[in-house]
């Protein structure tokens, strides 16, 4: 092989390897959502694209079981509603429900209620880095503390992801007011069935 042969695959080696290799030493990877600094980092990220659908996967399991049953018991009762209401009622209703019950996904559900009730507001005041994890000694329940001091929870779901708590709550309390105001349409449909054929 000559000199000049030599150098040339020296210089093609080298063009390919030092980019590669700076790329190994500069990017640093989220760790994995199976740990909570893993999935405290792509919370924090999604609230930094304002994406919230985009952390959905990272909300504990209760909290997104709540937006489907929101999403659930809000198309019923529209569909309720439409079939069987009279107007203005109707049209009222229908309106005040469609935001839900046109959801595709649970995930569009929350993403709507994190933009008008302002959750954002809650997450951006502290989203910085981690500091320290504190991990409870089951292993299910963790604490993601941050370098300005704020304690951000996660429990651990059936899947080993690790998911956010701080909106179950109040999603859990959305969700079983919905399955109650479902009852109610269902009971006043009935009657109004019951009116129609009557006359």
């Amino acid at each position: 092989m000559t000199v000049s042969r030599r150098k040339m695959l020296a210089v093609a080696a080298g063009t390919l390897l030092v980019p590669g290799a700076a790329f190994a030493l500069l990017f640093r990877p989220y760790p994995p959502d199976r740990t909570p600094e893993g999935a405290y980092m792509r919370v924090a990220r999604s609230v930094g694209s304002d994406d919230p659908a985009g952390f959905f996967a990272y909300l504990e399991t209760e909290a997104q079981w709540a937006c489907y049953t929101l999403r659930d018991m809000r198309r019923k009762a529209r569909d309720r509603v439409v079939a069987s209401y009279p107007e203005p009622q109707r049209g009222e209703l229908a309106l005040s429900y469609a935001p839900f019950a046109d959801a595709p996904d649970g995930s569009d559900v929350f993403a709507h209620l994190y933009r008008t009730r302002r959750w954002s507001r809650r997450l951006r005041k502290d989203m910085s880095g981690v500091l320290r994890v504190d991990v409870d000694a089951k292993g299910e329940r963790a604490s993601v503390i941050t370098v300005q001091g704020t304690r951000w929870p996660f429990r651990k779901r059936d899947n080993g992801i690790w998911g956010l708590t701080i909106f179950t709550a109040e999603l859990l309390a959305d969700a079983e007011k919905a399955t109650r105001d479902l009852a109610v349409v269902e009971a006043a449909a009935a009657d109004y069935d019951k009116l129609r054929s009557e006359r």
